[in-house]
């Protein structure tokens, strides 16, 4: 999705005229009956004074136009960093920065690097605590690509919540393809685990989950992995915090020699 501009112009009273004009988000003028006024990083500033007919005209109505300009600006990040496109899905992660994610400990596990998120270091478990769904899901579709190297594991989490240690709530799903664990990448952790590995180290994958009520399908480059339904009442004496319910996504440093590379990552909210 591009930037958030406004465009076309319609008119404030019969002498004044404004125009808005398609420009970058970091900086875009407003051309104003022979005054420009600025709002970029810096802050909104008005260049230079306006012609002698207009001046009090302007002077009364600056203050209210400002608030609509601003107002109308954070808008457009809002719908900008949100928004779905055609098919529903909304980015989680913007290949830039962490925005919209906290690390429960160690957060230097979690860097971007290039367009992306690469997990490596101690022990640390990195949640969506963003905008999208108030960070609570529960129907849903997501989709992530991973690439994993030598003997690294890692898992994303989903239905869980934040807080210390390893996530006492929701299902894990399993991220490892050469790790001595033998559960390997698309199986639900100590719930239906998977014991072949789906994809090679080193080589870029698309892992896909969907949850819709109590049924959990995973895949990796569109071959299914798990095909799952919680039970009424599943037993889970070691991680009774392990059942389907709603909550946010966790991507997990498991230990200082894995390493994991994720973009691309994508939800889609369902009904």
């Amino acid at each position: 999705m591009g930037p958030a501009v406004m465009q076309g112009q319609f008119t404030v009273d019969s002498n004044l005229l404004l125009e808005g004009r398609p420009n970058e988000i970091a900086g875009f003028s407003v051309w104003l009956s022979g005054m420009s006024f600025v709002a970029d990083e810096a802050g909104p500033r008005l260049t230079p004074a306006p012609s002698p007919p207009y001046a009090s005209r302007v002077q009364n109505n600056l203050t209210s136009l400002m608030k609509k300009l601003l107002l109308a600006l954070a808008l457009g990040f809002t719908l900008t960093a949100t928004a779905a496109d055609k098919d529903g899905w909304i980015a989680l992660f913007d290949g830039k920065s962490l925005a919209g994610w906290k690390a429960n400990e160690a957060p230097d596990t979690f860097k971007v690097v290039d367009g992306e998120l690469v997990v490596k270091g101690p022990r640390a478990h990195l949640f969506y605590v963003g905008d999208v769904q108030g960070a609570k899901f529960k129907n849903f579709e997501l989709k992530l690509d991973i690439s994993t190297r030598p003997k690294a594991n890692s898992g994303v989490y989903f239905h869980t919540e934040f807080g210390p240690g390893w996530p006492a709530k929701g299902y894990e799903v399993q991220v490892n393809n050469t790790h001595g664990d033998p559960k390997k990448t698309a199986g639900l952790y100590n719930v239906k685990d998977n014991l072949e590995a789906p994809a090679k180290d080193g080589e870029w994958f698309t892992m896909h989950i969907k949850v819709v009520g109590k049924h959990v399908i995973t895949s990796v480059n569109g071959k299914v992995i798990v095909d799952y339904t919680e039970e009424e009442k599943p037993e889970r004496k070691s991680q009774p915090g392990r059942l389907i319910g709603n909550g946010t996504f966790a991507i997990q440093g498991h230990d200082p020699g894995s390493e994991i590379h994720y973009k691309n990552i994508f939800v889609k909210p369902l009904p």
